[in-house]
């Protein structure tokens, strides 16, 4: 099964949509995409503002060379239809919608933004959660607002806790082809060892990238994601030993799954 095509936004960076003097910072330091957000980030006085310096620096966001995402506010809120409007006159590659809770938000999002801008679902509480097969059906990409979640639950923000919703977000999005999922953020701004263990956490059950808040979260996250020298090691010595058949190596057989698994490994080195 091949999944959907997207923009580059395994790491994207957040700055807010209303510090137009942190744009070209956070696009200079961010490894594949930025999203400018309009939603937590920007208090409800300021959001006129906000889109407003995102107009004003059209230019930057189009050269940049990034992706560029615009985290809107919620449908149903006060201000999501005006940041439609605004989609509309930026050189924007994906849309981020907060609190998904429906395939019907996805559509009316697609109805709603430019040709070609994909959607980025942001899945933050239990009503989007359970409705995540018919979300991954329509968007593009699942992303975990694990905080907001566990507000919404009531829950500590644990991996245990947390470990059915993220397999879910896998799951839904192999069920639809879609590239794998998003993980969330760590809260601890500059600890490089927290974002990289959390990063190896979320690599382990199948996510492809996470979400940043720091520009020096970005080559943890990355590392965390990277496989280790001794996953390097096996793959090679698995990929030399194999001839097309089913092999031995080190004792353990070598077959198609065992194969596609090193190929894996080996296209994910940084």
């Amino acid at each position: 099964m091949i999944a959907r095509a997207m923009p580059p936004c395994d790491f994207p960076l957040f700055v807010p949509a209303n510090r137009p003097d942190r744009f070209a910072k956070a696009l200079a330091a961010s490894h594949d995409a930025v999203v400018f957000d309009l939603e937590d980030a920007v208090a409800a006085d300021d959001k006129a503002g906000a889109r407003d310096a995102l107009a004003d620096q059209a230019d930057l966001l189009r050269d940049s060379g990034k992706t560029v995402i615009l985290r809107i506010n919620a449908r149903g809120t006060p201000w999501h239809e005006e940041d439609l409007m605004a989609c509309a006159a930026l050189p924007l590659a994906t849309v981020m919608l907060p609190k998904s809770e429906s395939g019907d938000d996805l559509r009316a999002l697609g109805d709603a933004v430019p040709s070609g801008v994909t959607r980025l679902a942001l899945i933050e509480t239990a009503v989007g959660l359970a409705n995540v097969a018919a979300i991954a059906n329509v968007g593009d990409r699942l992303v975990f607002g694990s905080v907001d979640f566990c507000a919404d639950l009531g829950c500590q923000h644990d991996r245990l806790a947390l470990l059915r919703p993220r397999h879910d977000l896998v799951i839904a999005s192999r069920l639809n082809a879609l590239p794998v999922p998003i993980d969330g953020v760590t809260a601890a701004l500059t600890d490089e060892a927290a974002v990289r263990d959390d990063a190896a956490h979320a690599a382990m059950l199948g996510f492809g990238g996470k979400l940043l808040i720091h520009p020096r979260q970005i080559a943890a996250a990355r590392a965390g994601f990277a496989p280790s020298e001794s996953e390097i090691v096996w793959a090679q010595k698995v990929l030399a030993a194999s001839d097309g058949t089913a092999v031995a190596v080190d004792g353990a057989m070598v077959d198609a799954p065992v194969l596609a698994r090193a190929r894996s490994i080996l296209a994910n080195r940084i």
